[in-house]
């Protein structure tokens, strides 16, 4: 049954992180119910899915929900009443829109989790801009941090294994300290990177299977001129990935490239000349430049930053994402509204806490004998 047996979960329908998140919990036993859209999901569609082999929809029960409608929205939040959390992966406001935000569903269920997924947050100056994982690792000052000036960036090797493997024993960990709330018994959690990143690949494999990487046909995420790195006249690095039709059109009109047809995104045969063509057309600009005519908008823009450039950019400010002292680091997340989490300070001299518990004399007793410091 897996260690989250009896955890109830509404996902409201998605693309990528929010989906495969769902994926994880029902794999761990929850019961997953996924709030599907009257019409589906352009991006889904566009590269090429079928709900029937998508395999991050797997041991998911699926119910299509016209949320346009007040008889649907009070569907959802009747569904709502009987779960204990709920994701959702839509730009800030939509919920709230819907007559499904925060307030309205724990006023139906104080005690429901309610678990927000987004790229930029729900604040901050970019909160409203659309964007794609190129965007987020750009601005994190992560992609920076490799390739230098010469090639383009790629994720730093840490980024892509050890801290996936690190998600994945947190996450067996409250999977198993759940399950043994109601056992009460332990059990061995056993966390591989190499099988964390398989799973956390499940988007890419899902993606394959529709033919869009790894086969003989070029690949948006790879071959497109629309999911890149360009390099700018300075010699520093943006990142683009409009992957869906209405954020193209709109970095296509940014750009004025008035005999570029926004319909024909997806012809593969353009894709060489205009990746040629935005290759020179970024490289006569400086990246401030292309910053201030793309930064903010749905285009899906996000300049490479090196980390320090990233602790001082604006929406990293804004939303607190990094603390400077004694270094440059991220503060925690995801972001609670009741219980936030917070960077400690431990002093080295202060007796651990569960040394508490322990018979002061067997304490001196250990020390004398060297066995504790």
């Amino acid at each position: 049954m897996g260690p989250l047996a009896g955890l109830k979960i509404v996902e409201f329908e998605g693309i990528g992180p929010g989906p495969l998140a769902g994926m994880l919990l029902a794999d761990m036993g929850a019961e997953v119910t996924v709030i599907a859209r009257k019409g589906g999901v352009a991006l889904a569609k566009q590269l090429g899915g079928d709900v029937g082999l998508d395999i991050l929809q797997r041991g998911k029960h699926r119910v299509v929900i016209d949320l346009k409608q007040p008889e649907g929205v009070a569907l959802a939040l009747d569904l709502l009443v009987q779960a204990d959390a709920l994701i959702e992966g839509n730009r800030p406001g939509v919920m709230e829109r819907l007559g499904l935000g925060p307030e309205q569903c724990l006023e139906k269920n104080p005690r429901l989790i309610y678990g927000r997924l987004t790229g930029w947050g729900q604040d901050g100056p970019l909160a409203q801009a659309a964007g794609h994982d190129l965007n987020y690792l750009a601005l994190t000052g992560l992609l920076g941090l490799t390739g230098g000036r010469s090639v383009p960036p790629r994720p730093p090797a840490t980024l892509a294994g050890d801290a996936i493997g690190a998600l994945g024993m947190a996450f067996g960990i409250v999977s198993a300290v759940f399950e043994a709330r109601h056992s009460g018994k332990g059990q061995v959690v056993d966390t591989a990177i190499v099988d964390m990143v398989a799973v956390l690949g499940s988007i890419a494999h899902f993606i394959h299977a529709a033919g869009q990487i790894g086969g003989p046909r070029p690949s948006a995420f790879y071959d497109s001129p629309f999911y890149d790195l360009f390099q700018c006249a300075d010699g520093e690095w943006i990142s683009l990935a409009p992957l869906e039709p209405q954020f193209y059109a709109q970095l296509v009109a940014r750009l004025e490239l008035a005999d570029v047809l926004p319909e024909a995104q997806y012809d593969l045969t353009q894709w060489p000349t205009l990746k040629e063509r935005l290759t020179l057309l970024f490289g006569s600009q400086p990246r401030a430049h292309w910053c201030a005519l793309l930064e903010g908008s749905d285009a899906c823009f996000a300049p490479v930053l090196s980390p320090s450039e990233a602790a001082a950019h604006p929406h990293n400010v804004a939303r607190g994402t990094f603390q400077a002292e004694p270094v440059i680091q991220a503060n925690p997340a995801p972001r609670f509204s009741r219980t936030p989490g917070t960077v400690r300070h431990v002093d080295s001299q202060e007796p651990a806490p569960l040394l508490a518990a322990v018979a002061a004399q067997r304490l001196e007793r250990l020390r004398q004998a060297g066995v504790l410091a």
